[in-house]
């Protein structure tokens, strides 16, 4: 096959994946990159790929920043298509389990949602700072979310919908600051998330605790007030571990930061 009718294949294939309803979301956190170099050379990623298999599976744990040397390759995974796939699959396989349940009358089951890369997306600031290889600046993310533009994850967005549709309410829980909640409403209701039970952020009492002990803790308080937790769905481990964490959790994929 000649290089002009690799190139028409090329276009066809960018417009067949650019239709659809949802390809303004898509596009703002899916856009499609090179998977090679200018000169036509490899992006180097296989070590680099067992190291984010490390990572998801948690073997790998309480690291400050991703190998330098994994910058691109981070990258083509985050703003390429098996990102998109890979939290496609975690979400449909919860909503499958979602479905399989038989939801009491009383209108206290929930689930549980964290927000950052979970229902609302950071790419948008990590592409610019990255993909995770350079150090945390609290600082500059702040001001990121204080914008008020992150996305919605689109695969999470679709699974909220759905969860809500067949009546389970859902509870935000993050490890946001009490001082954004304004402004993390007001991006959550932009982004699609229009109604909840209760968004939780971290108050100065549970300020220097580890994620996860806030987040046991919180979830502990909602079981004492009667709630009953069917799903639990986050992007690091600990938003699904410590006790109790609920029926049944997700781990949707994050090789760019490690939270504790």
């Amino acid at each position: 096959m000649g290089m002009l009718s690799l190139l028409l294949l090329f276009l066809a294939f960018i417009v067949a994946i650019s239709g659809g309803s949802e390809v303004g979301d898509l596009r703002k956190i899916h856009s499609l990159r090179p998977q090679f170099g200018a000169a036509g050379t490899p992006v180097p990623g296989l070590s680099c790929l067992s190291w984010r298999l490390g990572v998801e599976a948690h073997n790998i744990i309480e690291w400050r920043t991703i190998p330098q040397v994994c910058e691109d390759y981070l990258g083509h995974y985050m703003i390429g298509h098996q990102y998109k796939k890979d939290s496609e699959a975690v979400a449909k396989e919860a909503f499958v389990y979602a479905q399989s349940l038989k939801l009491a009358k009383d209108g206290k089951d929930i689930w549980v949602f964290d927000i950052d890369e979970t229902a609302l997306s950071n790419l948008p600031y990590y592409a610019d700072h990255g993909f995770g290889a350079e150090p945390y600046n609290p600082t500059l993310f702040k001001g990121w979310v204080n914008t008020g533009k992150a996305p919605p994850l689109p695969e999470s967005l679709k699974l909220y919908k759905k969860l809500l549709s067949i009546g389970l309410k859902v509870v935000f829980l993050t490890g946001r600051p009490e001082n954004q909640r304004n402004i993390t409403t007001i991006n959550l209701k932009n982004a699609g998330y229009h109604t909840w039970e209760k968004l939780i952020l971290k108050g100065a009492s549970a300020s220097g605790t580890t994620a996860v002990v806030y987040k046991s803790s919180e979830r502990e308080k909602m079981e004492r007030n009667g709630y009953r937790i069917i799903g639990n769905i986050g992007d690091q481990w600990s938003d699904i571990l410590g006790t109790p964490v609920g029926n049944r959790t997700f781990k949707l994929p994050d090789p760019m930061y490690y939270i504790n």
